[in-house]
């Protein structure tokens, strides 16, 4: 996944303060959060860039790539998140490219599970030989509202199995098996992708109503949700986070395990959003 800014990885310091727009409500725009001084770097397409009001690549595009893999391998969260990668870090904004390896454990009769995240600049992981090109959906939104220009490695995933390896892109894109000629061979034996009765936006709508359920119920989203945050601690920290998956805590980091808490929401906010 992309990065969406040139800016100085020496920062020292937060952006100077800049007249608000008589368009923005910045006290609403900022809810929760710990308050900031007005800059146009904070807002638009580029607030997930920061540690204090985003989640990065990893928040914005985890959520379309790593789902997949997450609901149907019951992974639920993670027992060790690792920084392996973390190209100019600073404690401001996320690094120019982060690797970070999330180990899950056995689940049932599930053997264990190694999830290696790659995004940013000049990271590019290996990909398996017959992977050919990647699918990439073209409903996928870009800052500034124009359009994602195609690459030979779109964003998306690798899924390696005891017998068989898969590819897929990003959103709602379709797993295929590589290479091609084995998703050939077996195309008579795999299941159908049943059609969607209703898009994304009308899903949403009907969930409201009671005539469908949301293809991205809480009871999936908020365990994914917190698969990430903890990718963001140890992207912030950098440093590995060995995490209790029973107790939700980090028992020999101090430091991380408060961090994972966060602030209290903002004086004013505290009935909006409690935690």
């Amino acid at each position: 996944p992309r990065r969406w800014h040139g800016w100085d990885p020496n920062i020292k310091k937060f952006p100077a303060a800049e007249p608000i727009p008589e368009t923005l409500d910045w006290d609403i725009w900022t809810m929760a959060q710990r308050y900031h001084d007005y800059n146009k770097d904070f807002h638009y397409g580029q607030w997930r860039c920061w540690y204090d009001f985003g989640m990065g690549a990893l928040g914005d595009w985890g959520a379309h790539i790593v789902d997949t893999v997450h609901e149907f391998l019951d992974l639920g969260l993670p027992e060790e998140v690792t920084p392996l990668r973390l190209k100019d870090h600073n404690d401001y904004f996320f690094p120019m490219s982060s690797t970070i390896e999330f180990k899950f454990p056995k689940r049932g009769k599930m053997p264990p599970l190694v999830i290696t995240w790659y995004d940013g600049l000049d990271n590019i992981p290996s990909v398996p030989e017959g992977y050919g090109v990647s699918e990439l959906d073209p409903n996928i939104p870009s800052v500034g509202g124009g359009k994602i220009q195609p690459a030979k490695l779109n964003p998306g995933k690798e899924i390696y199995s005891k017998e068989l390896t898969f590819k897929g892109g990003s959103h709602g894109s379709t797993l295929t098996i590589i290479p091609e000629e084995k998703a050939k061979a077996m195309a008579k034996d795999l299941p159908e992708v049943p059609q969607s009765p209703s898009n994304h936006f009308a899903n949403f709508l009907l969930a409201c109503q009671g005539k469908e359920k949301t293809r991205s119920p809480f009871e999936i989203s908020a365990p994914l949700s917190q698969v990430f945050c903890l990718g963001v601690a140890a992207q912030k920290l950098n440093r590995k986070i060995v995490f209790d998956r029973n107790t939700k805590r980090v028992p020999n980091d101090a430091f991380a395990d408060a961090y994972l808490t966060g602030e209290p929401p903002r004086k004013g906010w505290e009935d909006f959003y409690k935690i």
